[in-house]
């Protein structure tokens, strides 16, 4: 099975959960698109790079279902595995908790990355699984 993680290619922050992702997937289930790029175009996606209130999204790709806010982290969980499994403990919060915090985040995910004053480039094995 395989997924592809939208994120917005404009935000330091989703930028390094991407490379945190890729560093965690060592089975390389996941690829990579920006929200700007032409994939999420096609998909109608873009929309949701909105600089606040922002979602990273997910399409698992065998049967082209869309997760949005927290479910991409339950969902991601599962197509990584290991350890990362420990995000379907979120299913038993109430979804409107889940999101509500997802989205507090979110909302200040430029601030919060802004912080370190870190950018990281792509190594080659991100490069290899970003699509556009």
């Amino acid at each position: 099975m395989k997924w592809v993680l939208f994120f917005d290619g404009d935000c330091a922050f989703c930028s390094a959960s991407v490379h945190l992702v890729n560093r965690l997937d060592l089975r390389g289930r996941v690829d990579f698109a920006p929200l700007q790029g032409e994939l999420a175009h096609q998909l109608g996606l873009g929309k949701h790079a909105a600089g606040s209130g922002g979602t990273m999204v997910l399409l698992r790709e065998d049967d082209g279902r869309l997760f949005f806010r927290s479910d991409v982290l339950i969902e991601l969980g599962s197509a990584i595995g290991g350890f990362a499994r420990a995000l379907a403990l979120l299913a038993i919060l109430p979804k409107s908790w889940r999101d509500a915090l997802y989205q507090f985040v979110a909302d200040r995910r430029h601030r919060l990355r802004r912080i370190s004053g870190i950018c990281e480039m792509p190594d080659e094995q991100l490069r290899a699984r970003l699509r556009d």
